[in-house]
């Protein structure tokens, strides 16, 4: 499985990922899905929202035991981010029928669309329109980079837009979701274990800074006479990273536009966006609110105007303890919770169905790049592992 999915919208020159949602590398994802899914016997389905779906009995019993990730990418991410969840759930379902385990409960495979947000500039968008947590009007603002609106790209893609919105009763049948994803972070590697429960999802956010200055000739216009966004631009990166430091966060400005955008022009606009996280509410608020106050001073110096957009936000997320804990006694209890910074659509979930999740260990800690690793006998335990709990969870 590993083998045919790898090649898939893999950049030859930098060897990382490029699976935007809905696009053609998407589409070949999706399509293995299928194949995947058809070649072990279940029920194959799409949701309203674009999520697949592969069920094992009655999936309007209710109380099923689910799993699954996603299979797009940041742009030039890594392989495992993802893939490797959808991978093993499958491989996983392999294990159970080699040990002839019976399902008492009904099971189901997905694959999260649009998980990464890399192409509309929201996370996590297929999982957040099925629990309700973006509505369809929101859904149909958002747009890409070339000015394409999500309606426009799920047409082109084949799927019906018209159709998109809360899935109240599908979630409702759902018992238990369980989420296996490479660890973003070196804790495992740390502790020297190769698979660890989550315990917990830092809330994080995106911030849009938009420093609105004025264009002029770079090579005719003295210094003191300019109004370049520029400046407060990058006194604003430097902030971002001094807030956090001091705060124990992290704050990041990974993605900026810039207006006119030519070399011997300064700009008349730099458009940067802010990904902050935290390990509670309250140090995340203080971080964000003493970027934007830095941002202030100096745009205000430079004669800068600014305007600061919230564009998503998600709370801590606490898994469910319950299910946590019934999870680690499965696994013998001697398996490492951790929490992580990462966010997933385990997290947007479970404001509405009892989740959890699995980590497998990343030896270089490194994520959204092409570095991003996993040694093959941790993936294997990381199968193992998601077996053994779905087993547990769902089988006689």
């Amino acid at each position: 499985m590993w083998r045919e999915l790898a090649p898939i919208g893999r950049h030859a020159g930098t060897g990382g990922y490029r699976r935007f949602a809905w696009t053609g590398a998407d589409a070949d994802c999706r399509n293995w899905f299928q194949e995947q899914a058809e070649a072990r016997g279940l029920t194959y389905e799409v949701d309203r929202n674009g999520n697949q779906w592969a069920w094992l009995g009655d999936h309007s019993a209710g109380d099923a035991v689910v799993t699954g990730s996603h299979l797009d990418s940041v742009p030039d991410g890594g392989a495992f981010d993802g893939p490797l969840g959808v991978v093993s759930s499958f491989a996983a379902l392999d294990e159970l029928r080699r040990r002839g385990a019976q399902f008492t409960r009904p099971f189901a495979i997905t694959n999260f669309g649009d998980e990464e947000g890399a192409r509309f500039g929201l996370a996590c968008v297929g999982s957040r329109l099925a629990s309700g947590r973006l509505s369809k009007e929101q859904a149909f603002e958002l747009r890409d980079g070339d000015g394409i609106r999500l309606p426009q790209a799920m047409e082109e893609a084949g799927y019906d837009p018209a159709a998109i919105g809360p899935d109240p009763e599908r979630l409702a049948r759902i018992g238990a979701f369980v989420e296996l994803h490479v660890e973003q972070g070196r804790a495992l590697d740390l502790s020297g274990d190769a698979v660890g429960i989550a315990s917990a999802i830092w809330p994080h956010g995106r911030w849009r800074f938009d420093f609105a200055g004025e264009a002029n000739h770079a090579g005719t216009t003295r210094l003191v006479d300019r109004r370049d966004p520029m400046l407060t631009y990058a006194e604003t990166v430097l902030a971002a990273r001094r807030e956090a430091e001091l705060a124990g966060a992290v704050a990041t400005f990974g993605k900026i536009s810039v207006e006119p955008n030519g070399v011997n022009a300064i700009p008349s606009l730099v458009r940067g966006w802010l990904d902050s996280r935290a390990a509670d509410q309250a140090t995340l608020d203080t971080v964000v609110a003493a970027v934007q106050r830095a941002a202030k001073e100096r745009a205000d110096r430079d004669g800068v105007d600014l305007r600061v957009v919230r564009e998503s936000f998600t709370p801590v997320v606490e898994f469910e303890h319950a299910l946590r804990d019934e999870i680690n006694k499965i696994l013998g209890g001697a398996v490492p919770v951790l929490g992580t910074g990462a966010g997933h659509d385990a997290g947007i979930l479970s404001a509405t169905v009892p989740t959890a999740m699995l980590f497998v260990r990343n030896p270089t800690g490194v994520s959204h790049s092409p570095a991003e690793s996993a040694a093959e006998d941790d993936c294997v335990a990381g199968v193992i592992a998601l077996a053994d709990v779905l087993e547990g969870l769902a089988c006689s």
